[in-house]
């Protein structure tokens, strides 16, 4: 059996690449965004406002996908190399299937955003941007697929090295359609969405192309020739993947709402969130590298039926996460008064971003755990009361909270910030423990 110190060793180099093509998704974003505002505050406005929208139904699709890493590993761990390319093709066509009803819903999903009383002119740039950004959905959905496969049999480099080098072709076509260089329109913001699915669009097809044509791959045979509809592995590929899809749009929809609560509070408080919660966004999509790797390494262990080798990968996957946030929450506190300054000058946003940033530092752990604990929870295949338990946690006892301290209690922003950490501690602990129940006992080997 290898020590506790041997998979920690392991989960750092399945996760470092992940953690690495995390952020290169997100700094796609952060140009956009950067870019964007150089052409006006209206276009920055449609921007924010759709983005968040678009998110809150992309990660639908994005749990969706996270399906096929379980199920790879486990067939991976059972050295049963055939049926790795076999999950594969059916997992592509469901999720193909599943991006084309997404598509129809954020592009259809454009036309109400008038109703959400937002002004005028933003609307109409929000209108068309989030139309042509709702198409970029499926080659989002393809790239996954084959990364989640690459994942599930321990290969997470290829698709880390596409998400960072993608930046630069976002950003040059950024340059090209928004800006009106090299003899194209200027196009602002409907020019940012056009490079977004461009950008996506090349990544979907490197990506697909390497898992198709490399020699490393030929054992899976991961090709596109379908020998059948296979509904028993499509059975399976919903069954996990559309909970864990509703799990992470309970998480951001909590947190959403959370941030309208602190909006009736006002826009000094609201400045102060956002400051806060981009801080605590950047350490947790570290830590869903070490989540991701745990999925590989416990679904790996579970294949090869090895129970103290499950048991082994989840809890020092825990051990790390935990470690991690620790060292993250310590910098949080110690740098509290200094973070803030990165963002804005003024006082009031300053001060108050300080005492939020205290707060994160306390649900930085839970953030962690819950994180990784949901991971290695997938590896079992465990997805359904995860899912009633983030329900109960965050939309029973999390925003509750939130509402009663900053409304009732008078603790303002710190104490919808408090409802965070009931709701992501209640959520850490109830599924590290049932972890914990399902190995411990054999009930799934």
């Amino acid at each position: 059996m290898l020590s506790i110190k041997t998979h920690i060793k392991e989960t750092i180099k399945l996760a470092i690449p992940v953690s690495v093509g995390q952020i290169g998704h997100i700094m796609m974003g952060v140009v956009d965004s950067l870019m964007v505002g150089r052409v006006g505050t209206v276009p920055l406005a449609a921007s924010a406002l759709v983005n968040g929208l678009f998110f809150l139904i992309l990660v639908l699709g994005i749990g969706m996908t996270m399906a096929i890493t379980p199920l790879v590993a486990i067939s991976k761990g059972a050295k049963n190399d055939d049926e790795c390319g076999m999950i594969l093709r059916q997992a592509l066509l469901v999720n193909v299937v599943f991006a084309i009803l997404l598509l129809f819903l954020i592009y259809f999903g454009a036309d109400f955003l008038q109703y959400l009383d937002q002004p005028k002119e933003v609307v109409i740039e929000a209108k068309s941007y989030m139309k042509v950004l709702a198409f970029s959905v499926i080659p989002f959905l393809v790239f996954q697929v084959y990364r989640q496969f690459l994942e599930g049999i321990s290969v997470v480099k290829p698709a880390m090295i596409i998400a960072v080098l993608a930046n630069f072709f976002n950003a040059f076509s950024n340059w090209c359609l928004i800006f009106g260089n090299l003899g194209f329109e200027a196009m602002g913001l409907y020019g940012a969405g056009i490079s977004t699915f461009l950008t996506r669009t090349l990544m979907a097809a490197v990506l697909m192309y390497y898992v198709i044509t490399s020699s490393k791959y030929k054992i899976y045979n991961p090709t596109l020739k379908y020998k059948s509809i296979n509904r028993k592995v499509i059975k399976k590929v919903v069954a996990i993947g559309l909970p864990s899809g509703l799990q992470y749009f309970l998480e951001v929809g909590a947190f959403s709402f959370s941030a309208i609560m602190i909006g009736w509070i006002g826009a000094v408080p609201l400045a102060a969130h956002q400051i806060a919660i981009n801080l605590a966004s950047v350490t947790y999509m570290i830590v869903l590298g070490i989540s991701a790797a745990g999925t590989i390494r416990v679904g790996t262990a579970l294949g090869q039926k090895s129970k103290e080798g499950v048991r082994t990968a989840g809890f020092s996957s825990l051990l790390l996460a935990a470690g991690l946030m620790f060292c993250f929450a310590i910098i949080f506190i110690l740098f509290r008064a200094h973070l803030p300054y990165l963002y804005v000058n003024e006082i009031d946003v300053i001060e108050l971003a300080s005492s939020l940033l205290v707060v994160a530092a306390l649900f930085q752990l839970f953030d962690g755990l819950q994180a990784t604990a949901i991971g290695i929870l997938r590896g079992l295949t465990d997805v359904k009361i995860p899912l009633l338990i983030s329900f109960a946690a965050y939309w029973m006892l999390g925003v509750p909270a939130g509402y009663l301290l900053a409304f009732v209690f008078d603790y303002g922003t710190v104490g919808i910030w408090l409802g965070f950490l009931v709701g992501l501690a209640s959520v850490a602990i109830l599924l590290s423990l049932r972890f914990n129940h399902l190995t411990k006992e054999k009930l799934i080997y």
